[in-house]
Formats: C-alpha cells, sequence, structure tokens
C-alpha cells in the first residue's frame, strides 16, 4: 500500500537533524479527507482538511517538536442540538530521543526517520470537543414541548418535583 504525500510529509530525517545540534525544520502539511483514513482519522465531527505547522528542532539529547494542529470540526449543541463549527487546536510540544535513550518525559523513536502521523492523530482526536455548547448560556430546549428556549420563553411548567418528599413541604419547624 502506498503511502499519501501528505504522510510523507510528515516524515523528518531524524539523521540529518541529529548531526547539526540546534538544526531547525518546518514541517506544514495540509491532510485532505484521503489522508485522514490512512491515519485512522475517520471521526465525524472532522469537518474538513487537517493542518499541521510544527517546526522540529534537534537537540543535544535529541529532537523537539512544537507547533499545532489544527481541526476543524462541526457537531451539535448538547443543548439546543442547534449545528455548531469551530477549529479546535492542539499544541504541540514533544520531545524524542532515539531508541535506547531512556528518559521519563520523552518518547523514543527507532530509526533514520521520525514520524509524525501518530502524534498528529492523537491531537487530533484528544482536541475535538465531545459536547459542544453553541454559546455558554444556551439555554436549550424545552423538555416539555421541544421549543428551543434561545428564542424565547414556552410557557411550560418544567418544575421537577418528586413527589416522595411532598410531605416534607408540611414540616414546620420552630425557632
Amino acid at each position: 500500500m502506498s503511502v499519501s504525500p501528505q504522510l510523507r510529509a510528515l516524515r523528518v530525517n531524524a539523521v540529518d537533524l541529529l548531526r547539526a545540534p540546534g538544526a531547525i525544520r518546518d514541517v506544514e502539511v495540509v491532510i485532505g479527507s484521503a489522508a485522514q483514513a490512512e491515519l485512522d482519522l475517520t471521526d465525524a465531527r472532522i469537518d474538513g482538511d487537517i493542518v499541521v505547522a510544527v517546526e522540529v528542532g534537534s537537540t543535544l539529547d535529541g529532537l523537539t517538536v512544537r507547533g499545532e494542529v489544527r481541526v476543524p470540526w462541526s457537531g451539535e449543541c448538547r443543548r439546543c442540538l442547534a449545528v455548531v463549527t469551530g477549529v479546535a487546536v492542539g499544541e504541540v510540544d514533544e520531545l524524542y530521543v532515539a531508541d535506547g535513550v531512556v528518559r521519563d518525559d520523552a518518547v523514543a523513536f527507532e530509526g533514520d526517520q521520525l514520524d509524525l502521523a501518530p502524534v498528529v492523530r492523537e491531537y487530533a482526536l484528544l482536541e475535538l470537543p465531545d459536547a459542544p455548547l453553541c454559546r455558554d448560556d444556551c439555554a436549550g430546549i424545552c423538555p416539555v414541548c421541544g421549543a428551543d428556549r434561545n428564542a424565547g420563553a414556552c410557557g411550560c411548567d418544567t418544575t421537577v418535583r418528586d413527589e416522595r418528599w411532598a410531605v416534607l413541604d408540611q414540616l414546620r419547624l420552630d425557632e
């Protein structure tokens, strides 16, 4: 199976960078829907091309990857079911070290190339909202008649009453 050009662009020659500490390589890739399928990014919330803009830098310890992954998304408001769209931005800040080097704060890579595809997939999926809101003060829909309470009050009585506790309403305490 051949690898798409977008995923090929996510592979960085680690040997060249490690030979020159302080060297920097910019990686800017737009990942379309076909390449997203290759990355197993088939989430229904993703609504467009994923943009990767990271900088891979060489240090004495390994390689740093800093930048961002931008994922356009769409979904339904969890309260009123209106269509909501946005762009999730994942701030990438990772340290990679050669296989065999042990560091708690770093990820090991094998071979001569650093494959950024797994980190792109991880940040893309982690930044997608699970339950988006159309706005912070969304009133939702009326549980009785189904009207959108953001458009106006519907007049339904939505007080919740548990009859098991009704006898306590008659209780009068003397102070």
